[in-house]
């Protein structure tokens, strides 16, 4: 792992977090996109080399509408830049981690990802994430 890429947060209503994200970084966001597969709807801000990612559920069958019914608004996961997710995840399951998801999936930003399940990881959903365009 190369770095922390970003930090997931799941909110209720994008656009309201978006004016209180502002008003707290003192800038914009960046970047709005929708992952349709994953049901959510996404912002990103960068703050140094770290980017924060708000993330609203389009629909009530969505991880991001379940993890708010749970637990409500809060931080959701924690985003690792790897340089080749599909070795990352071999040595992490040699390594005993258990992941929700063996083939990496297309997510938000141009990113690959793969989900580690919290209960191997301390109870915090651990992301890894991978740059489209980087071929290994």
């Amino acid at each position: 792992m190369r770095k922390i890429e970003h930090l997931g947060i799941a909110v209720k209503d994008l656009e309201k977090s978006n004016r209180l994200f502002e008003r707290l970084l003192g800038k914009m966001y960046y970047k709005e996109e929708t992952v349709d597969g994953e049901g959510v709807k996404t912002s990103f801000f960068m703050i140094g080399d770290t980017k924060i990612e708000l993330l609203e559920a389009t629909r009530e069958e969505s991880p991001i509408a379940k993890f708010l019914e749970k637990k409500s608004e809060g931080i959701h996961h924690i985003a690792f830049d790897v340089e080749d997710i599909n070795k990352e995840v071999e040595r992490l399951k040699m390594e005993g981690f258990e992941i929700l998801n063996e083939i990496p999936k297309q997510g938000a930003d141009n990113k690959l990802v793969v989900f580690l399940h919290p209960r191997s990881t301390n109870g915090v959903l651990v992301e890894l994430c991978q740059d489209l365009n980087f071929k290994a």
